[in-house]
C-alpha cells in the first residue's frame, strides 16, 4: 500500500535517517536537519513531503518557498526550490514516485509560480517519470572532485591554482574554519558585495549565514592575510560522504600574490580529503550553452564535469513569463549602473 505524507510529523525520523544513509540520491539538503534549519528563518517557508510503500519510506523531497522584495516583486518571484533534488530509494517505481511527483506540485501550485528541482545526483533513469508529471529538464552543469587523500587532491588541481595556493601560503595567508559570529558577519559583507557587483542576483539574509554555521553540519572555511579576513566558503556536508560549496568569495586581484577564493575552496577540499569525505560538490557550473566565468574557475580544481540538470514545473505559465520579463529587466538595470 502507497502512503503519502505531508508534513515532517507524519515521517518516521528513524526511516528518514536510514533513507539518507542508503539512497543513490542523498544529499545534505534532504536531511531532518536541512528542514530543521530552514524551518529557524523567517523569510523561507519550508515544505517536506514523502512516500512510503508497505510502511517503508522510500521517497522524500524536502525544499523551500521562498519570493523577493515587496508588493508586485514579491508576488511574481514565488518559487518552491528543491536543492538536491529528491531523496530515493534504490528501488522506487516509476507509479510511486510518480505519485509523489504529482503530490508536491498540488501541494505548492497555488504558493509557488514554478517548482524546481536542483540535482546533485544522477537522476537520468527517472527523467521519463518526471516527464510525465510535466516537468521540463534543463541541462545544467557541475563539478565532482574526487577527494580520496589531501595529496591526491592537491595534484588534481590545475598547475596554477597549485602554484596560487603555495604561493598565498608563503606570503603569509591562512585558512582556517570558524563558527565565530564576528568573522561570519565580515564573510558575509564580503558575500554581500559580491553579489551587489558582479553576481547581480538575490542573497540569503545574514541570519542564514549565522544560523547555517552553527550547525555541526555547517562550515565557514576563512581566509586570514595580516589578520584581516580577505575571503572564505560556506560549506554543508552528508557525513562521511559529501561536503557542498554552498557559497565561496573573496578579494581576488586586490593583493599582490595572494588568491582568497582559490584558498577558500582549497581550504574545503582538504577538510573533505583529510575527514574522510568521498567528494566535493560545486554546486553548479551553470547552463553548457552560455558562457560562465565561475566555470572557468571551477574547472581548475580537478574535478570531473558532470551534467546533472534541473527539473522545473511551471505551476502558472503567464505569471512565469511576467516574471521572467522583470528579472531580465531588472538585470540589465542593474548592470548598467
Amino acid at each position: 500500500m502507497i502512503v503519502l505524507h505531508s508534513s515532517i510529523n507524519d515521517i518516521d525520523p528513524i526511516q528518514w535517517e536510514e533513507l539518507v544513509r542508503n539512497s543513490p540520491t542523498a544529499s545534505f539538503f534532504q536531511t531532518r536537519v536541512c528542514y530543521n534549519f530552514y524551518s529557524s528563518l523567517s523569510f523561507l517557508k519550508p515544505f517536506v513531503f514523502a512516500v512510503s510503500e508497505n510502511e517503508r519510506l522510500i521517497g522524500l523531497v524536502c525544499g523551500y518557498i521562498i519570493s523577493d522584495g515587496n508588493g508586485l516583486k514579491r508576488f511574481l518571484s514565488r518559487r518552491a526550490i528543491v536543492p538536491g533534488g529528491l531523496l530515493l530509494d534504490a528501488n522506487i517505481s516509476s507509479n510511486t514516485l510518480l505519485r509523489l511527483l504529482n503530490y508536491t506540485i498540488a501541494q505548492t501550485s497555488n504558493k509557488a509560480i514554478y517548482l524546481e528541482l536542483r540535482n546533485y545526483n544522477d537522476f537520468l533513469s527517472h527523467r521519463t517519470t518526471f516527464e510525465k508529471a510535466r516537468f521540463t529538464y534543463n541541462p545544467h552543469l557541475n563539478f565532482h572532485v574526487s577527494t580520496d587523500s589531501v595529496e591526491v587532491a592537491l595534484m588534481q588541481l590545475n598547475t596554477t591554482k597549485r602554484r596560487d595556493v603555495r604561493l598565498s601560503k608563503r606570503e603569509g595567508a591562512e585558512w582556517f574554519e570558524t563558527k565565530n559570529s564576528e568573522d561570519v558577519s565580515v564573510f558575509f559583507e564580503l558575500l554581500k558585495n559580491l553579489y551587489e557587483t558582479k553576481i547581480k542576483t538575490p542573497l540569503f539574509e545574514f541570519d542564514f549565514f549565522e544560523k547555517l554555521i552553527q550547525l555541526p553540519q555547517g562550515k565557514l572555511f576563512v581566509v586570514k592575510y595580516k589578520d584581516e579576513i580577505v575571503g572564505g566558503s560556506v560549506c554543508v556536508l552528508l557525513e562521511n560522504k559529501t561536503i557542498y560549496e554552498w557559497f565561496v568569495c573573496g578579494l581576488d586581484g586586490q593583493i599582490k600574490n595572494i588568491f582568497p577564493s582559490t584558498l577558500a575552496t582549497w581550504a574545503a577540499i582538504e577538510y573533505a580529503a583529510a575527514n574522510g569525505y568521498e567528494r566535493f560538490d560545486m554546486m553548479g557550473a551553470g547552463k553548457p550553452d552560455e558562457g560562465y566565468g565561475v566555470r572557468e574557475f571551477k574547472s581548475k580544481f580537478g574535478g570531473e564535469l558532470v551534467e546533472h540538470g534541473r527539473f522545473i514545473h511551471i505551476n502558472a505559465p503567464l505569471l512565469y513569463k511576467i516574471g521572467e520579463m522583470g528579472i531580465n529587466y531588472y538585470r540589465r538595470r542593474k548592470l548598467r549602473k
